[in-house]
């Protein structure tokens, strides 16, 4: 039997899940997982999230939404601030990793072969395998041509921990004039 709850049991209950999980949670695990037993609407567990996102704004944590749910996060202005906390350093990525995930990101589905044509040098094999492991990108299927090479596109994983929802959020590509120092 389906339960009621009230606004501020309701609140109060998905904050605390959101808090304690450990990867954002979509409307649908929410519904599907925490309230599966209790008569709430969709359009109200949106209501009670916008309500969550009003009460964190303007506070040293936010609660966002990300590709693959929502989530709380520090306020990106405290980052260099709290840095001191994190005891192992962020990982370093190489320019040509880095090349390599954003012609995947901006140009998917792409295959190995395109990308070393856009960039003009070969990928290295570690670069795809270490992207692969991370969970940034994934195979998509094969291009439909001799060989048939593998494509690659990124993944929520990706738009997670660049905190996007979307990849319609990538910043804009500046023109090819402004990259290439023109002699």
């Amino acid at each position: 039997m389906m339960q009621d709850i009230t606004d501020d049991n309701l609140k109060s209950l998905v904050e605390a899940a959101i808090f304690a999980a450990n990867k954002p949670l979509s409307l649908s695990r929410i519904k599907q997982g925490l309230l599966v037993n209790y008569n709430v609407k969709r359009r109200r567990l949106t209501a009670i999230i916008a309500m969550l996102q009003d009460d964190y704004k303007d506070r040293g944590i936010e609660l966002v939404e990300v590709a693959s749910g929502f989530r709380f996060q520090t306020v990106e202005k405290y980052n260099e601030n709290l840095s001191i906390y994190h005891q192992e350093k962020a990982p370093k990525f190489s320019r040509a990793m880095l090349e390599t995930l954003a012609l995947i990101a901006y140009k998917q589905p792409i295959t190995r072969g395109e990308i070393e044509d856009i960039r003009g040098v070969a990928v290295s094999s570690h670069i795809t395998k270490t992207l692969l492991e991370r969970e940034w990108i994934k195979t998509v299927g094969q291009k439909e041509v001799p060989g048939r090479p593998v494509l690659y596109a990124t993944t929520v994983e990706f738009l997670d921990y660049f905190s996007l929802s979307s990849l319609a959020q990538l910043p804009e590509l500046m023109p090819i004039t402004e990259l290439v120092p023109i002699t």
